[in-house]
């Protein structure tokens, strides 16, 4: 756990322990709403070639994960630390904008 601490530059177990809870909640979160969005966008595994539905299916899980990050951060009181992180994350995948 020290080497997280100094890794992300956080002080507290506590803030620790947030952070490890956002990151549980948001995987779940982008799995499960996933389905129902793919769903909407009328995809189907019946219907579509499963390399082409599996492609699109983890792509909007990408998506909605990077989404939801900051925004169950903020609901768990580390609005900071996960907007920091997208923003490198974004500036990783090529949005240079993003970075500080």
């Amino acid at each position: 756990m020290k080497k997280l601490k100094e890794r992300w530059n956080i002080d507290s177990n506590f803030q620790l322990v947030m952070i490890l809870l956002v990151f549980s909640v948001n995987g779940s979160l982008s799995v499960a709403l996933a389905k129902p969005i793919i769903n909407f966008i009328g995809i189907s595994a019946e219907t579509t070639h499963p390399f082409i539905f599996w492609s699109i299916r983890i792509l909007l899980m990408f998506i909605v994960y990077q989404i939801l990050l900051v925004a169950v951060g903020t609901l768990f009181g580390q609005h900071q630390f996960f907007w920091n992180m997208e923003k490198k994350m974004l500036s990783r995948i090529g949005f240079k904008k993003f970075r500080n």
